[in-house]
């Protein structure tokens, strides 16, 4: 399949420990489908980086789409490229894949709608009802397909699976324990949760993640989780990362 040969990639090496000098790295987590917090989150990152000379990146965990009522504003901000001067790497998340392969195949994921896909087609201008019957699920898929415009499904599918700058190793939901991190599998790198989460092993190098929704970012040696429910919340996570430093941008919230 096209598509898991693309997400084989290995990661691409930065440079050993923490974040090279002369880099910043700022890490975006779950998007869900808030095209007005993404922005709000962008204003800031530019604001930050403003006085700062070195190379910048910024490190899009994946979920960019679905639950939120924006999914298709989010995606066109995305491919606007809307921070000049910063490299982007954008990471695919299991509601894309899942997306994808109900474009595919409706029925192998009808669970899909469930997770936030009903937000998504909506967003394209798609009506669905609760209890689509096999026949829906293809014409939903069809119209799905005809209405996202080429360039967005061509941007799910060249999303990345993962990404290395110096010590931190990018990616959407985890790694798997004890497995080496150019051997790690694609189905838990989009949708592991344990034994990750309560992993106290060292995993080759500190995991940035989102998918598991967190109340509060809590750092901790092997791993840092990025998202705070921003579709319910109002709470849009950045970590930043510049040589061993690290601290967060965050949209507003209660």
């Amino acid at each position: 399949m096209a598509l898991l040969d693309k997400l084989r990639r290995k990661p691409r090496e930065t440079g050993p420990a923490a974040v090279p000098e002369g880099q910043r790295v700022y890490a975006v987590g779950d998007v869900h489908g808030r095209a007005d917090l993404l922005q709000e989150l962008h204003d800031a990152i530019a604001d930050d980086a403003a006085s700062f000379d070195g190379a910048r990146r910024i490190v899009y965990l994946g979920d960019f789409i679905d639950r939120g009522m924006e999914s298709r504003q989010v995606m066109e901000t995305l491919l606007d490229a809307p921070l000049p001067g910063f490299e982007a790497v954008h990471l695919m998340g299991n509601h894309e894949y899942a997306l994808l392969n109900f474009i595919d195949d409706p029925e192998s994921i009808p669970g899909w709608l469930g997770w936030g896909g009903r937000e998504t087609l909506y967003s394209y201008g798609i009506k669905c009802g609760l209890n689509p019957s096999t026949d829906e699920l293809f014409r939903l898929a069809g119209e799905l397909k005809m209405a996202m415009p080429r360039e967005h499904i061509a941007f799910l599918e060249n999303a990345e699976l993962c990404h290395r700058a110096g010590g931190y190793y990018f990616v959407h939901a985890g790694v798997r324990p004890g497995t080496a991190l150019e051997q790690q599998r694609f189905e838990d790198q989009l949708w592991i949760r344990e034994p990750f989460l309560s992993s106290d092993k060292d995993h080759g190098a500190v995991v940035v993640h989102g998918h598991t929704i967190e109340e509060a970012v809590t750092p901790r040696p092997n791993r840092i989780g990025l998202d705070t429910g921003a579709y319910y919340t109002g709470v849009l996570t950045c970590l930043v990362l510049e040589g061993e430093e690290r601290r967060l941008i965050q949209t507003g919230g209660e």
